[in-house]
């Protein structure tokens, strides 16, 4: 693991196991041009040299501020001590209601599976949070979501009122 950025981002998104090399291409060039870290935890549904992932990432994906973890050990491990924030349809409050600090982590399951049980089962209820929609919608896109949730995070912060972060 690698920590010499850990207090110069000002957001990590986490990919827990994520399968759609589009979307965590995406995710990635959202990430370098807001000065987040993407923190990828394997096992992936795609190679990091898929040309997929790359297209979508642009030139960005060679800039960005990568973590990349082995395994759910080595995620719980780095988040130790760390404000963390799950987003899920099954969350308790809407991502609105929340007060974002800089450094905060925003974690979102795989495309195909959400969150292993075990996130449900031991993240803080305040900390499990969602994305209102309607009732018979099952999820927005990850790459939507992670937009969503880091430019409100950007907003609270003071980050948008300066043309550089």
């Amino acid at each position: 693991m690698d920590e010499k950025n850990d207090n110069t981002s000002n957001f990590s998104i986490v990919l827990l196991m994520p399968d759609i090399p589009q979307n965590t291409g995406n995710i990635g060039r959202l990430c370098y041009v807001t000065g987040s870290r993407l923190v990828l935890v394997r096992p992936f549904g795609f190679r990091l040299t898929d040309a997929q992932l790359l297209r979508a990432g642009m030139d960005y994906w060679k800039k960005l501020d990568l973590l990349i973890l082995n395994d759910m050990a080595e995620f719980y491990d780095w988040i130790d001590k760390k404000r963390v924030f799950f987003l899920s349809s099954k969350g308790n409050q809407s991502y609105a209601q929340v007060k974002y600090e800089t450094g905060d982590v925003f974690c979102f399951g795989s495309e195909s599976a959400g969150f292993p049980e075990e996130i449900y089962q031991t993240a803080e209820t305040s900390r499990l949070i969602k994305i209102p929609m309607i009732s018979d919608a099952r999820c927005l896109n990850v790459s939507t979501s992670t937009g969503i949730v880091l430019y409100e995070a950007l907003r609270q912060t003071g980050k948008l009122e300066s043309p550089v972060f």
